[in-house]
């Protein structure tokens, strides 16, 4: 079992240990307490742990209800997102209640959205079931949704109560879901921790406490900096302005994990070849990505990338910033005229 403690606007646990679904109720009771919970889930999940949830919940004296989603990311919508409001109206919940989102990245993003508007804020709980969402989308208080235009446009800054990060649920991920958080993973080696970095060379899912607990770690130093992404914690989007590109061209067929695979090695390379960053650099991320059994390669071509690439929220104005490695366990965010960057990303993917 292990904690990591969250200072943000509002500080709070994310709480990693074996089995502790079972406990989600009393956990909540003690950080959210209120009356009522609507846990927030997808059909995937739940057929496999959405019962034990509200058991847990209604253990623990709640009043519970329960929202299903389809699985996947084009359920992140505006559609589901003014449904799942209404859905709240409905059932009467107030802001002393608490919306729990039981999944991976897509039902977080959702859930923690829809929790900062109704009735301009209720209270809010991660329950991440994807090693993705363990290590990176639930912690730090980035909720969304898409956009016609592109991903993650339309969000909100807001902090969870808790975190409930129960690894036993990870052993029913399969192998190519497992292998999209572990894209995740392999950004905070390449970005602030080289002898992370290296260890990882190892399997995830021998040291899956350990690698989860790091990822936070790394995660909550960023985020204890720069809560609102005006800094520093725009380092965490390693990888995403070319992976983001990837995902929507593919009208999101291409998960966020493996677009975030191949937008690291696609940055990578193009730091190596402007001189920011050594070959070796750039060769080490992608062989460290491809033994994940990642994909390296954009299937989208330069124009049809940088076109979606500048529609990303990461664009400010006439520039648009890209995280690129120096060495293994540094990065730096490099700043690009709109019109230059085509040749990055050219750079990038040739």
């Amino acid at each position: 079992m292990a904690s990591v403690r969250i200072e943000a606007s509002k500080a709070y646990e994310v709480i990693i240990e074996k089995g502790i679904l079972e406990r989600c109720g009393e956990i909540i009771r003690n950080a959210a307490g209120g009356d009522s919970v609507c846990v927030v889930t997808d059909d995937t999940v739940d057929a496999l742990y959405g019962e034990r949830c509200v058991a847990s919940l209604l253990s623990s004296g709640y009043r519970v209800e329960k929202f299903v989603i389809p699985h996947g990311e084009q359920s992140k919508n505006a559609s589901q997102f003014i449904r799942l409001l209404n859905f709240l109206a409905q059932k009467r919940f107030t802001r002393t209640d608490t919306v729990a989102a039981l999944g991976g990245g897509v039902v977080g993003d959702l859930a923690g959205f829809a929790a900062s508007c109704f009735t301009r804020g209720m209270k809010f709980v991660q329950i991440p079931t994807t090693l993705l969402a363990a290590v990176d989308s639930s912690v730090g208080g980035k909720t969304a949704i898409d956009l016609d235009a592109g991903k993650n446009l339309a969000g909100a800054f807001y902090q969870p109560e808790v975190v409930i990060c129960d690894y036993l649920t990870l052993d029913t991920l399969p192998d190519d879901i497992f292998a999209d958080g572990c894209a995740e993973v392999i950004k905070y080696g390449v970005i602030a921790d080289a002898a992370f970095f290296e260890f990882l060379k190892q399997p995830v899912r021998e040291n899956i406490e350990k690698v989860i607990t790091r990822c936070v770690e790394l995660k909550r130093d960023v985020v204890a900096a720069d809560e609102f992404d005006n800094g520093i914690r725009f380092i965490l989007n390693y990888g995403h302005t070319v992976g983001h590109a990837v995902e929507a061209n593919s009208d999101f067929t291409i998960s966020h994990g493996k677009g975030v695979a191949i937008g690291m090695c696609a940055e990578a390379r193009a730091a190596a070849r402007m001189g920011i960053c050594s070959a070796d650099c750039a060769d080490a991320v992608e062989s460290l990505v491809r033994s994940y059994g990642l994909p390296t390669r954009s299937p989208y071509d330069v124009r049809t990338l940088t076109e979606k690439a500048l529609s990303d929220k990461k664009r400010r104005g006439g520039t648009i910033g890209v995280v690129v490695p120096t060495e293994i366990g540094k990065c730096r965010v490099e700043k690009f005229p709109v019109e230059k960057l085509c040749d990055f990303i050219g750079a990038g993917i040739e």
